[in-house]
């Protein structure tokens, strides 16, 4: 799985890596924007804070309204355009992932309509699944803050203790939940786009995929995970040294009395090296997790739906249709294709035969045609290249 991952990103890196950092550094442009047009709209009232900070013990409720107005707007839209950004993300890695099975040609207009026609779908399964994660978080939360109200308005230390106790329990009750349902649902983003699904359907296929196969789901992701956290760790490191070492340059010279503006003006330099770091390690996170699922996607329909056969006939090869795994009522002699434009009714017409690159027609094979092969093993159509 994991040569097939990285043989993957070593051939389409240009489609994957080019299509992420472009969608990640629009969405940081997008949220800069707005924290400077929030900024600008309350540059008064932080003035008058900072002013009123330094004189008095107060601070006039009048401004603080507005600025916290103002956060909130840029949260908001930061949040908004997260989700659509990784929905973005998480539809063009089974874009590349489908010609890549192939062994066909991808273009970045291809990638970006795909991703586009399968935003509103990929959306709702982000959001869904982003659910079971946040509901540990939540219940934990509503314990934290029960307890500090709790010790804030009565000093009741026994009841926040008692609350605090309860989130904890909540928490390791609920968390092992949360990872069995998110494990449960993980090839959900795969199907969206491979199957034209929706997000409940989605939802749904994937974990009719992942049944009787949960622990080797869940090592396989766990590992792409700890694999892609611990790259973008070491990537970000010297940006985040860089500015550190910036900022204990810049803040020297500010002076006694700062004013707002030379103050922001130095934290924007420092976090622009931040953020520059952070997109560059977020391109391979957001790119290597969902293609080694993408890939036990397919290995899981190999296994179970015989869709060995239908990538064979989608790559205009022929081969015995028995002896390569059953059929559970979604291979290809139920009406479901391999992928979505590549398979029989409803998903589609077949595709054409594939003649392999421009100017070389193949030469039939003698004998028995070749079988597809698992990613990462040598394939004989390519001189023993590694394929996906």
């Amino acid at each position: 799985m994991f040569n097939g991952a990285f043989t993957t990103m070593g051939r389409y890196w240009k489609q994957l890596f080019g299509f992420t950092a472009a969608v990640y550094g629009t969405a940081a442009v997008v949220v800069v924007a707005a924290l400077l047009v929030a900024l600008s709209a309350v540059h008064e009232q932080l003035e008058r804070i900072k002013a009123s900070s330094l004189d008095t013990d107060t601070v006039d409720g009048d401004d603080i309204t507005p600025v916290i107005v103002a956060l909130g707007a840029v949260t908001l839209v930061g949040l908004v355009v997260a989700v659509v950004a990784m929905a973005l993300v998480q539809a063009a890695v089974p874009a590349v992932l489908r010609e890549a099975v192939l062994g066909r040609p991808v273009t970045f207009r291809s990638v970006g309509r795909t991703a586009g026609s399968r935003l509103r779908a990929m959306v709702g399964t982000v959001l869904l699944t982003s659910l079971i994660g946040v509901v540990p978080v939540v219940l934990m939360a509503v314990g934290e803050a029960t307890a500090l109200l709790l010790v804030l308005s009565d000093g009741h230390r026994g009841g926040a203790a008692v609350a605090m106790a309860l989130s904890i329990l909540l928490l390791l009750a609920s968390a092992p939940l949360a990872l069995w349902l998110w494990v449960k649902f993980s090839l959900a983003p795969t199907a969206v786009v491979l199957e034209d699904q929706g997000p409940v359907d989605a939802l749904r296929r994937s974990s009719h995929l992942v049944r009787g196969d949960w622990w080797r789901v869940f090592g396989i992701g766990m590992l792409g995970y700890l694999v892609a956290g611990v790259a973008s760790y070491f990537v970000q490191l010297p940006f985040s040294l860089l500015g550190v070492f910036s900022s204990a340059l810049t803040t020297g010279d500010l002076g006694s009395n700062p004013t707002l503006t030379s103050v922001l003006v130095t934290l924007g330099s420092v976090a622009g090296i931040v953020i520059a770091g952070q997109l560059i390690g977020q391109t391979f996170v957001g790119t290597f997790p969902p293609l080694l699922l993408g890939l036990v996607y397919v290995d899981r329909r190999m296994r179970t739906e015989n869709l060995a056969q239908g990538l064979t006939e989608a790559a205009g090869l022929t081969m015995p249709s028995h002896g390569y795994g059953p059929s559970h009522g979604y291979g290809p002699s139920y009406g479901y294709g391999p992928f979505h434009g590549y398979g029989p009714s409803p998903y589609g017409p077949p595709a054409p035969p594939y003649h392999g690159a421009p100017g070389h027609a193949p030469t039939p094979p003698a004998g028995p045609a070749p079988q597809p092969q698992p990613p990462g093993e040598d394939s004989p159509r390519d001189g023993g290249d590694t394929a996906p």
